[in-house]
């Protein structure tokens, strides 16, 4: 019987490696060929054109007043031709509206609010005297997918950015992501773009001057995690109209089909993986041409966890998230009617995302319990530890060379050299630590848990 489990999770940790390693020399490819159309149709080209559809940028708060000035800033600044900032203040306990209004100018106006998909309270709605294209809301709490919905609901243009509050744009964020639009507008409906780490970076008046890491560790883990995840996963994915997630941190969707499919459900916390894996299935049902994308360039740089606590209730949160995206549309899992989304996409994500932290976290028990009980293959204990470490190692640092000869966004040696350290011992403790935080979350998420988990912000200010 032993042996017979510690071949099970031999061979499931092949065929996860197996997977990972396709979609990753898959990403690959779709990269570099991404990059060399960009070379002539960059960002002054899609300026020219005649016709660039205009967008709203809605950024949901909650308690964000030590970041949320930044940025603003920030958005106000894209180099693009026709936008609005909709900041929507949910219910925020701290000075976050104060510090908008001293900001920004803002004078309340009796501006209608139409609820069309239905949200908390509206409380008053304000509008930038230095900026008319700077709209903040104040509602009463509802959650982030609730905010969102408001923001959906008072948006002027026919698609919106969905951003978080403590998140900073690039200025060319929206010119890049906008380009699937340029091409096919009726048939694309979501365009995600992939999220950087601004922790240790230069950032000035919600500009990043100068892209750097932080002094800590943990920070630097999460930036190889990212790498990992983003130029990997999400490009493969995409490129077979198979994505599920596009990050809550930066998308683009069209707003009509996701008015159509009741917006942003408020009864999770992973609201932006669950919106996408419905848009998916309202649109497979009206058997509609669409598409969804991802952009594999850096757009956005948000601040990530640097204390333990934090990172364990972020984790823990989108496991829960995940698992509740997964459960209401099971129905796909292993369906043809869905294509690869059904047939690839969705087991992918049950078997591996959702279930991996309970596979590997069992196979170090086991193999250590195997050791304690002298009942053990150590050709068996050499393969998983190789399996589960050291091809976690090689991937990790596949993805940061990727990163450095095709993006090139950390030009300094050290800061290069720093990633390639950080690639090996992310795996040496980290990741692990990581895959529990997960499997709590998958308790949690079995025990009905659904509270959203408070995280705190540093703030992302300048980095002298």
């Amino acid at each position: 019987m032993m042996a017979f489990i510690q071949i099970s999770i031999l061979l499931y940790f092949f065929a996860v490696n197996g997977l990972y390693l396709l979609l990753f020399f898959f990403s690959c490819a779709v990269i570099v060929h991404y990059r060399w159309i960009f070379r002539f149709r960059g960002a002054s080209e899609i300026l020219k054109a005649r016709v660039t559809p205009p967008i709203s940028v809605l950024a949901p708060a909650y308690n964000e007043g030590k970041g949320i000035v930044s940025s603003v800033h920030s958005l106000l600044k894209l180099n693009y031709p026709q936008y609005e900032v909709i900041v929507i203040n949910d219910g925020s306990k701290d000075n976050t509206i104060a510090v908008l209004e001293e900001a920004f100018s803002l004078r309340k106006t009796a501006h209608v609010y139409h609820r069309v998909i239905p949200t908390a309270s509206m409380k008053a709605i304000y509008r930038s005297k230095t900026y008319p294209n700077l709209w903040v809301l104040d509602k009463e709490n509802g959650g982030k997918a609730d905010a969102l919905n408001a923001g959906i609901n008072f948006s002027q243009f026919p698609l919106f950015c969905a951003i978080d509050a403590d998140s900073i744009l690039e200025r060319d964020a929206l010119v890049r992501v906008i380009r699937p639009y340029m091409d096919r507008f009726q048939e694309v409906v979501a365009v995600g773009g992939i999220v950087r780490v601004a922790n240790g970076c230069r950032i000035v008046d919600g500009i990043v001057e100068e892209v750097g890491l932080a002094k800590k560790w943990l920070p630097n883990f999460q930036v190889v995690e990212y790498l990992r995840a983003f130029l990997s996963g999400r490009v493969a994915w995409s490129a077979w109209n198979a994505l599920l997630v596009i990050s809550g941190a930066f998308g683009v969707f069209k707003k009509q089909p996701v008015m159509d499919v009741g917006g942003y459900s408020t009864d999770t916390v992973g609201e932006d993986m669950e919106l996408v894996v419905k848009l998916h299935r309202h649109l497979r049902r009206q058997k509609k041409k669409y598409s969804i994308h991802f952009i594999p360039d850096p757009v956005c740089w948000t601040e990530v966890p640097e204390k333990l606590g934090m990172l364990g209730r972020q984790r823990n949160r989108w496991q829960r998230g995940l698992a509740q995206a997964l459960y209401r549309h099971i129905s796909l899992f292993g369906n043809p009617r869905y294509g690869l989304l059904g047939l690839l996409a969705m087991p992918y994500f049950v078997l591996v995302e959702l279930l991996s932290p309970l596979v590997e976290l069992t196979g170090y028990a086991l193999f250590g319990f195997a050791i304690f009980a002298g009942a053990v293959y150590w050709e068996s204990v050499a393969t998983f530890f190789i399996l589960a470490v050291w091809m976690g190692i090689f991937l990790s640092l596949l993805s940061v060379l990727l990163e450095e000869f095709v993006l090139h966004r950390y030009p300094r040696v050290r800061n290069l050299l720093k990633l390639l350290v950080s690639s090996v011992l992310e795996n040496l403790g980290y990741r692990q630590m990581t895959s529990f935080f997960r499997l709590k979350g998958l308790v949690d998420f079995l025990r009905r848990q659904n509270a959203w988990g408070y995280i705190e912000r540093k703030g992302l200010e300048v980095v002298r």
